[in-house]
């Protein structure tokens, strides 16, 4: 099997799994990625064990719980600038007095509390 289709392979699983995973303990992520292999290896599915054995090295490699932690962080910080900025937007629009305006700009503010308070 070529090495661009086990990447693509790779990249397509890591996609799947990364909202999955962002929750997760490191000890967590690596049974799960082991159970994954185990089913992959039982189904003699080459390109998916090859994929999820480098994810799987790649959290023993890299995976520590002050990353995870400093991960998390990151997140939020960038979800309460998305908030300030739907804040700002909110303002401008009422200032300009637009209804149409306001409540679009109402619901996205409200969407991107949502997506702060999920983190």
């Amino acid at each position: 099997m070529s090495t661009l289709v086990r990447l693509c392979a790779l990249s397509s699983l890591l996609l799947l799994a990364s909202p999955l995973l962002a929750a997760q303990s490191c000890t967590d992520k690596e049974q799960e990625l082991q159970q994954k292999l185990d089913e992959a290896r039982q189904q003699g599915d080459s390109a998916r064990i090859d994929g999820l054995s480098t994810a799987l090295d790649q959290v023993r490699e890299r995976c520590t719980e002050e990353s995870r932690a400093a991960d998390r962080k990151d997140r939020i910080a960038a979800k309460q600038a998305e908030v300030s900025k739907r804040e700002a937007d909110l303002r401008d629009a009422q200032r300009d007095g637009d209804p149409k305006k306001i409540a679009k700009r109402e619901r996205k503010l409200r969407e991107a509390r949502e997506e702060l308070m999920r983190e």
